[in-house]
């Protein structure tokens, strides 16, 4: 990239990549200092004395510096697959060619890719609930009177940002960078402006403070360590945005403009912490701005709004990392088939999924509804995020160790200053569990659960369904031996198997007994790969008696498009396989959960249910509804 190109998808990875953690400001300080004799601010602050303050600007500033710059922007940026980021996509690198040969067992990394998941998907919907309620807060600021009216707007600007998900990011996202990048700016200078006030905060750089602030306050510093979390999260948004604007801009993004800022303005808020006196301050991102004027007007008013508009940005991030990542591990076969829309003719990762965003909605307005502040929420905030970044520490381990050759102790240098801190951080979350961390644990064993059943009830259903196919040589003698009628035309049939003749053709030779002039048996393949290029993606295989194996593989991060593959192969010759004249042969499957397979009973339910509401293949492989013939098989399994 050239180095306008570089700057310019800098900005746009700020509207993207840095929403989340560059809303942090609206409520980390809060938690942490925003302290009343009676509790009746921010139940665990601390008393925002000088010593208190200094120790937990010290722990914020060290865990930017540790969590992001360190962990994330030098190190874990490296571990591209294809290009494309993401606790799935890291997973996948892990695992490498052996995820397509799994068998009957799931590898380790691959467990942890799918628990981490699932922790983002509760992330994904706490994360909306709590930044737009942190911005709406602000009201309170304004008056105390609007106090009542915080909940029901946030719910009507949630539902607002739901509705318009159809539209697709790319038509407002040429605006995300721009509003993003005043943000930082506007909270850097009022943070700089306090700091001018009393520039003792400074003094916080140094780790002593937050050592000293550890051992002064025992428990309750402990407890602290669980808010101090909050600056960082939205980390994990670094790594699996990667594949739309690639290492050099995010990192560049990073160091000139959301650090700076987000320091400056941490900084500026403990300087009005300790300026004021204890108890006084009930929102000190807020307090910030009021107390400050432009041309006699507070810019508290300013902030609020704009404040909203990065809350809303930074919820957009999540809810389309939500669809990616779900399109992610529908390929990869750990999620039923559901409806993908695309939303940008030139962006393939841009992504619309409507069942997702209706369940995204739904769990978004009842936490909202249960917590209704952003301190209610901030408890089951961290311990979905302290967890993905636990499992992201381990797979890194495992890249640096089966992908790059690295030495035991060299992999090691990485593991455990990363994992260590990471452990921290989820213990002090830990103890928050039934204060509302129990919900983001329960979103993630819920999705692991249905994306773990989900992939073994593939399983079984593709033994069954091969242990009725038949050898294709053995089909091959008994249809030269028996010859059936050919009729005009081109049958494709779907086929799971690359090496026998599915269940799908031999239903319609026994109640049709004719077959196409061509028969076409096509098996898609889901490589553990972002992309395929399209000089692989189709391999064809004449069997003769005017059959052919067509395969055709795509990465994770493709949709197949069936008549496409089948087009591109007729045109290299392989096939005629016209347009008009070729019908798709697909088996639908009635599921029965009386069989013998050895899952358990409920997971058999839940497989069936899902399968049952799943898109149907016609749509997912993208085949003409008007040229598909299904036929009925009931199963046990």
């Amino acid at each position: 990239m050239s180095k306008r190109a570089v700057v310019s998808t800098s900005l746009g990875a700020l509207g993207v990549v840095y929403g989340d953690i560059g809303t942090s400001p609206l409520y980390a300080i809060k938690e942490c200092l925003a302290w009343h004799p009676d509790g009746a601010f921010s139940p665990h602050a601390v008393e925002p004395h000088l010593a208190n303050t200094l120790g937990v600007l010290s722990l914020m500033f060290w865990s930017l510096v540790l969590v992001i710059c360190v962990k994330y922007v030098l190190f874990v940026l490296r571990a591209d697959n294809k290009g494309e980021g993401g606790i799935l996509a890291l997973a996948a690198l892990v695992t490498g060619s052996e995820g397509t040969r799994l068998g009957r067992y799931l590898a380790i990394p691959l467990l942890l890719g799918l628990f981490g998941t699932g922790l983002l998907f509760g992330d994904g919907v706490i994360t909306p609930a709590i930044s737009v309620l942190g911005a709406m807060e602000g009201l309170s600021e304004q008056s105390p009177r609007l106090t009542d009216f915080v909940v029901p707007v946030t719910v009507a600007i949630l539902v607002g940002l739901f509705m318009v998900q159809r539209f697709g990011t790319g038509r407002i996202g040429f605006a995300f960078g721009p509003i993003i990048l005043v943000w930082f700016l506007a909270i850097g200078a009022i943070g700089l402006r306090w700091i001018l006030v009393d520039p003792r905060v400074l003094a916080a750089v140094n780790p002593v403070h937050g050592a000293e602030f550890l051992s002064a306050n025992g428990y309750q510093g402990f407890m602290i360590v669980g808010l101090v979390f909050l600056v960082v999260t939205g980390g994990e948004a670094l790594y699996a945005d990667m594949g739309h604007f690639g290492r050099a801009p995010i990192r560049l993004a990073w160091f000139t403009v959301a650090l700076p800022g987000l320091l400056l303005n941490y900084f500026g808020q403990g300087a009005l912490m300790i300026s004021s006196p204890p108890g006084t301050i009930r929102n000190p991102f807020y307090s910030a701005a009021e107390q400050l004027h432009v041309g006699g007007v507070s810019l508290l008013i300013p902030m609020l709004v704009l404040s909203l508009m990065a809350a809303i940005i930074a919820s957009q991030a999540l809810i389309s990392g939500v669809f990616s990542i779900t399109r992610q591990a529908m390929q990869l076969g750990f999620w039923p088939r559901l409806t993908v829309v695309h939303t940008s003719p030139e962006m393939e990762g841009q992504v619309y999924i409507p069942e997702m965003n209706w369940l995204l909605m739904a769990g978004t307005i009842a936490v909202v509804l249960q917590f209704g502040s952003s301190s209610g929420l901030a408890a089951a905030y961290g311990i979905a995020v302290t967890g993905t970044m636990a499992i992201t520490s381990v797979l890194f381990y495992l890249v640096c160790r089966r992908r790059w050759g690295f030495s035991a102790p060299r992999a090691l240098a990485f593991l455990v200053p990363f994992l260590v801190i990471d452990l921290a951080f989820f213990s002090a979350n830990a103890v928050k569990i039934l204060a509302g961390g129990w919900f983001p644990l329960a979103i993630g064993a819920a999705v692991f659960a249905i994306m773990t059943t989900w992939w073994r009830g593939r399983l079984e259903l593709a033994r069954i369904m091969e242990s009725g196919a038949v050898p294709t040589a053995l089909f091959l003698a008994d249809l030269e031996v028996n010859p059936l009628p050919r009729v005009e035309g081109t049958a494709v049939f779907m086929s799971s198997s690359a090496d026998s003749v599915p269940n799908v053709v031999l239903h319609h030779v026994k109640h049709n007994r004719v077959l196409h002039g061509e028969v076409v048996l096509c098996s898609v393949v889901t490589e553990p790969v972002p992309w395929v290029t399209s000089e692989r993606s189709v391999e064809v295989t004449p069997l003769g008696q005017n059959m052919f194996r067509v395969v055709a593989r795509c990465g994770f991060m493709q949709t197949p498009n069936v008549p496409d593959l089948v087009a591109r192969a007729a045109a290299r010759g392989d096939f005629q396989a016209q347009p008009m004249t070729t019908t798709y042969y697909l088996g639908r499957q009635t599921l029965l959960v009386s069989g013998k397979s050895k899952m358990a009973r409920w997971r058999k339910m839940i497989f069936a249910f899902l399968s049952h509401n799943a898109r149907p293949p016609t749509s997912f492989f993208q085949l003409p509804p008007n040229r598909v013939v299904e036929l009925g098989l009931q199963i046990e399994i």
